[in-house]
């Protein structure tokens, strides 16, 4: 039996209030996806990327949480979706990380996170997460750092 992963969400920002480099660098605001207690944008922090839900436009958000609740598919990634994206401007052309998402029942599974375009490799998942869980903070997601 897979161990079931909690998923949350908070409000997060690129850099907090405190940091000395920040002048200059734009602070986006998102919605941090927290999985058992650990933050994804951390985890992922080398990247320098930003998680994907929680700014940007509206049709932007709707978008997003589209993705994440498999409601749609992405053009050309087919069931992989980006993730963590340009904290600039959240374009996918800047390059992002994809994960592969899937649902089985009521289980929904992330894994197999890449660096794209160069499609390497992420040693981070699988994750396991109860539908009611994830669908609940996947929407809870919209708006949450402020649409901008």
């Amino acid at each position: 039996m897979k161990t079931l992963n909690y998923l949350e969400a908070r409000p997060a920002s690129r850099y907090d209030e405190f940091d000395p480099n920040q002048d200059g660098n734009k602070n986006t605001k998102f919605a941090d996806l927290i999985i058992d207690g650990r933050s994804l944008y951390q985890m992922l922090r080398k990247h320098d990327m930003v998680p994907s839900l929680g700014w940007g436009s509206e049709e932007h958000q709707r978008n997003m949480i589209d993705y994440f609740l498999l409601n749609k598919q992405h053009d050309y990634l087919y069931f992989r979706y980006p993730i963590l994206v340009c904290p600039w401007c959240g374009d996918e052309e800047c390059g992002f990380i994809s994960v592969y998402i899937q649902r089985e029942d009521d289980i929904i599974i992330w894994q197999d996170f890449k660096v794209e375009p160069s499609a390497k490799n992420i040693n981070i998942g699988p994750f396991y997460f109860k539908w009611d869980n994830y669908k609940r903070v996947i929407n809870y997601t919209f708006g949450t750092a402020g649409i901008q």
